[in-house]
């Protein structure tokens, strides 16, 4: 399981924090100078020379001393030059030499900064992808939970023709479709208003006008009642476009299946959606970026009912379609709304097909939303 957090990296706990360390046993800065100072400076680099120098990529342990966790494994990042000098091959072995030791020690969970971002003028975006995609390699593989610790907002570039993309989508969505002339919102406003002020009303009946399917209150002098032709829906249909709501979704199933798939739980749906798919258990909890205790916890208890994020996470994992996600999610009370950023993102991510968990969490950061998992 990966999370990627906005913390300084001597503030989060795990059985390892790694460290950005300088090859010589001398005190650096940035993270370097963090974790010693939180470690205790003097007992940490009495360690730390009997370690003596460290090549770039190789990583060496030490005890963690007044850290919160067991045991500090220091490793060496490359210094930037231009990228054509084995930089991006030495930084993904820090990585991976970092893990790889974290899992000799028997550690269960493990803590990196963005090595060779600061002083080594590592890109951070470029240092941030390839933490993503060395420590993705390794979790599709073994159990631990790794967490990269980012102090810095300017690490979550995307690509700026991803990022634009995403941003046009979302401003579609909140917005008023072309499609309708401001002549009908702003008569529909009105007739709204209107509805709203008129005294002993039923309680239902001002949403069934403003849905244009209830009772036709008597108009304020001089307003013009929209044409039909001028409703969302109609206006969609000659247009040939996607109607703005709908009060129904027209389905194909008969009765007797929709009521027995109401009846599913969500573990049964979950459940249900994996034989589909002809994914393993293993294949789901992994892509889904949840760990394997969570997953067991889902599927072997009735009536589980998951965090809206992990069930989510569980729907990008499987690949489902727009549908699929909004029936799975629907059997956990959840659904997917226009009005929310979170929301829009997965909902954009899930019709370009972009089912990379890292990567749909490294856009949900960009934007300051909650990230998918545990």
């Amino acid at each position: 399981m990966l999370n990627i957090v906005r913390n300084d990296i001597t503030k989060v706990k795990a059985d390892a924090i790694v460290n950005s360390a300088n090859p010589k046993p001398v005190i650096g800065g940035g993270a370097d100078a963090a974790i010693y100072e939180a470690a205790g400076e003097n007992l940490l680099l009495a360690e730390r020379r009997k370690i003596g120098e460290i090549k770039p990529g190789e990583a060496k342990v030490t005890a963690a001393f007044g850290l919160n966790a067991d045991f500090i494994i220091h490793t060496v990042g490359p210094v930037w030059k231009d990228g054509e000098n084995g930089e991006f091959e030495t930084l993904a072995a820090c990585y991976r030499n970092s893990l790889d030791t974290a899992l000799d020690l028997g550690c269960k969970s493990v803590a990196f900064p963005l090595i060779s971002t600061g002083v080594y003028g590592f890109p951070k975006d470029k240092a941030l992808r390839i933490a993503v995609d060395t420590i993705s390699a390794f979790l599709s593989e073994n159990e631990m939970e790794v967490t990269i610790a980012v102090f810095d907002q300017t690490a979550f570039r995307v690509s700026e023709e991803l990022l634009k993309s995403v941003e046009s989508f979302i401003s579609d969505r909140l917005g008023v479709p072309e499609f309708i002339d401001d002549s009908y919102v702003s008569e529909k406003r009105q007739l709204h208003n209107y509805s709203l002020n008129r005294r002993n009303a039923p309680d239902d009946e001002d949403y069934l006008i403003c849905a244009g399917i209830g009772p036709e209150p008597e108009k304020p002098k001089g307003l013009k009642k929209p044409s039909i032709i001028d409703r969302p829906e109609k206006k969609a249909a000659v247009a040939g476009k996607k109607p703005l709501f709908s009060l129904a979704t027209p389905t194909e199933e008969s009765i007797d299946d929709f009521i027995k798939k109401a009846g599913e739980t969500f573990p049964d749906r979950l459940m249900r959606y994996i034989d589909e798919k002809g994914l393993s258990d293993t294949q789901v909890y992994k892509r889904a970026n949840i760990d394997r205790k969570l997953f067991s916890k889902i599927r072997c208890t009735p009536n589980y009912k998951p965090k809206r994020k992990t069930a989510v996470a569980l729907a990008v994992a499987m690949e489902l379609s727009l549908d699929e996600t909004l029936d799975l999610l629907k059997s956990a009370g959840f659904t997917l709304s226009q009005s929310s950023n979170f929301d829009l993102i997965i909902e954009y991510c899930i019709e370009n097909k972009i089912y990379n968990i890292f990567d749909i969490n490294l856009l949900l950061f960009k934007y300051g939303e909650e990230t998918l998992g545990s």
